[in-house]
């Protein structure tokens, strides 16, 4: 285990097939990967959820012929874990580019969790080709305006979903843009600066490596509403693996894909899918257990993997 402080980051490669369930009790959150080994050592907690990202369903590629079947593998793992969690959190791509059918083949799968509720943000592949319109109608019921972004409150927690991808083509990194940002400032100024806040999006909130895009371009001005809160987690997609990091009483978790991996950080010329043998990615799938303590030390985390 690497130390981390509270500007510096953890990074850890378990990469394919798994889900992050998160546990919080009293305030505190804490997280693991999804793993049949790990459901057992749950920690204690008023409740949990699960984040699944990345499903990327209609990709073919060397690292994974049927992401449907890998994402079938989280289900059944989510539907195992003792207690149940209460609901699911896709921080985006479910399909890949909007494949025919994709959306249709996601919703289905999900159906079979065994949760209360799924929330949903979208990630560019869900939104490239036709501006999220296909997305927003399956999902904006219920959002702001019908414009995807959402809050809702749990069990004493504020979780909040932004959108970040509707620029994303063009401009390459993700953007909040004013009208969310003038919503979001409303939706948590009127709370204690003692409620634990969970923020979900798909394109990172804070610059995990911004010559690939993978930040958000305005995330300062979101995170400057935040930084008054005791206790926040910015869960995040994307890049397709974990990436940690802890500013003051901020915490930052990417999540990996259920479908293949991504390169490391400037590792490759460009990001995109890694081109490695279905075998080698099944056995990259990792267990991390993560405890956060609010406003005191850094995350601690361990890393092992599965094989």
């Amino acid at each position: 285990m690497d130390h981390i402080d509270r500007r510096g980051f953890l990074q850890c490669m378990a990469w394919t097939g798994s889900a992050v369930v998160w546990s919080a009790a009293g305030g505190v959150l804490s997280s693991r990967l999804v793993a049949p080994a790990a459901a057992a050592g749950a920690p204690a907690a008023s409740f949990s959820f699960v984040q699944i990202s990345d499903t990327h369903v209609g990709f073919k590629g060397q690292a994974n012929s049927d992401p449907t079947a890998t994402l079938q593998q989280v289900i059944d793992r989510v539907n195992a874990l003792q207690p149940r969690p209460t609901f699911v959190l896709h921080t985006g791509d479910q399909t890949h580019g909007q494949k025919a059918g994709a959306f249709d083949t996601v919703a289905e799968l999900l159906k079979g969790v065994k949760t209360d509720r799924t929330f949903y943000v979208p990630g560019e592949h869900d939104v490239f080709l036709d501006g999220g319109k296909e997305y927003l109608s399956r999902y904006g019921k219920g959002t702001v305006g019908g414009r995807g972004w959402q809050s809702f409150d749990y069990n004493g927690t504020h979780f909040v979903g932004l959108v970040n991808v509707l620029k994303y083509k063009g401009e390459g990194m993700g953007s909040l843009g004013e009208d969310q940002l003038e919503w979001l400032e409303k939706d948590v100024g009127g709370l204690s600066g003692s409620t634990p806040i969970v923020v979900f999006s798909h394109v990172p909130l804070w610059a995990v490596y911004p010559q690939w895009g993978w930040t958000t371009e305005d995330a300062e001005r979101a995170l400057a509403y935040l930084r008054r809160f005791g206790s926040v987690t910015v869960l995040n997609g994307h890049i397709h693996q974990v990436v940690q990091k802890v500013e003051g009483n901020v915490t930052f978790h990417t999540a990996m894909s259920t479908a293949f991996p991504q390169p490391a950080p400037g590792t490759a010329p460009a990001p995109g899918p890694m081109k490695i043998p279905e075998a080698e990615a099944r056995r990259m799938i990792g267990v991390t257990e993560v405890a956060y303590v609010p406003g005191k030390h850094p995350l601690a985390v361990v890393d092992s993997t599965l094989a």
